[in-house]
């Protein structure tokens, strides 16, 4: 069967799709590359042992994306094509609202066009805003999200399951938590493009002395430390997660499928948590300094993901200490290319 995975470059993008490969499907991957590099494809070949096809351009123009699916007798679609930085997302909102809506509605035009099913969203955390009560069940009433980012996030899934009510079609919503770490083989990772948004890649670019100090924003939550808590999800244990619900989709039987599960590991850890774990973990020091808080992050967001091992055979394996060795063995990596 043949998948289309959007974003495919991407951090959690390409990992899943080395797993897609491993598990026999054909990819085609779609990525402008605005936000990973074209080296990776090469990587991900090496990493798998097969090579998916790509294709470079923005999904926004809406006469390639149709090309692609004349090309391609595509089975299903693994949707990671979106900016995703939340600080940057409440400075420029309507960036983030035409990327990850127009792209999302442009794909889904095609699937109801040439009557395909099967998609998965990448979704988020984000969806459910600072949540009443933890660990956080798909249940949890969403509010509404504090970051632009968060809002697309929530947008798009209501599109999706308009989309698989009207034209009766199989969705799947990935809520995500904190993906961190790289693979094993040290050859795929996160590939932030300037000063990270993200923790962990921040963490390791202050290790290796390419940022003078961490940043960690507020120390006055109201947590054990006073810095945000997050659940933190290895990479790997995230992409395995995609194909085990593509797996599930494929086999429904039911025409309308709208299915929704939490992927994380059940656990919170502090930012200062992080910074110690990866000092311990890699036996560097990471030199840090407080700022001010930053806007649309909330305080604290942990899952219970009991669903998604119920239902798809799957749950985290990996510890916060694995994952985050792995993440320091890739910026070795990255700084021997350079």
């Amino acid at each position: 069967m043949t998948i289309l995975v959007t974003g495919g470059l991407g951090y959690i993008g390409s990992h899943t799709v080395v797993e897609l490969l491993n598990n026999n499907f054909d990819v085609v991957i779609v990525d402008d590359l605005s936000n990973s590099e074209k080296f990776i494809l090469k990587n991900i070949e090496e990493v798998a042992g097969k090579k998916p096809v790509f294709y470079p351009f923005d999904l926004k123009r809406k006469e390639l994306l149709s090309q692609v699916f004349d090309a391609h007798q595509i089975d299903g679609c693994i949707n990671f094509a979106a900016y995703k930085a939340v600080g940057e997302s409440q400075e420029k909102p309507l960036d983030y609202y035409e990327n990850n809506l127009f792209t999302l509605i442009n794909i889904l035009q095609e699937f109801k066009k040439r009557n395909i099913s099967n998609f998965i969203f990448s979704s988020s955390c984000t969806v459910y805003g600072q949540a009443d009560e933890q660990p956080i069940h798909e249940s949890t009433p969403l509010k509404t999200p504090e970051s632009s980012y968060g809002k697309t996030k929530q947008m798009g899934e209501e599109i999706l399951k308009d989309f698989a009510t009207a034209y009766q079609k199989k969705v799947t919503l990935l809520r995500y938590f904190n993906p961190i770490g790289s693979h094993p083989s040290a050859l795929l990772g996160e590939l932030p493009l300037g000063i990270p948004n993200n923790l962990v890649p921040y963490v390791t670019q202050t290790a290796s002395k390419i940022r003078e100090k961490l940043s960690i924003w507020g120390n006055d939550y109201p947590t054990e430390d006073g810095t945000a808590i997050r659940d933190y999800i290895y990479v790997v244990d995230l992409a395995k997660a995609h194909v085990k619900a593509l797996q599930k989709l494929l086999n429904e039987t039911s025409e309308t499928v709208i299915d929704i599960y939490n992927l994380g590991t059940g656990k919170g850890s502090s930012v200062l948590e992080v910074v110690g774990a990866f000092e311990r973990a890699n036996h560097v020091e990471v030199p840090y300094q407080i700022c001010a808080r930053r806007a649309g992050d909330i305080t604290i967001a942990f899952a219970n993901a009991d669903k998604a091992e119920r239902e798809l055979g799957w749950k985290a394996e990996t510890t916060l200490e694995e994952a985050l060795r792995t993440t320091w063995e890739w910026q070795k990596y990255l700084e021997s290319r350079s």
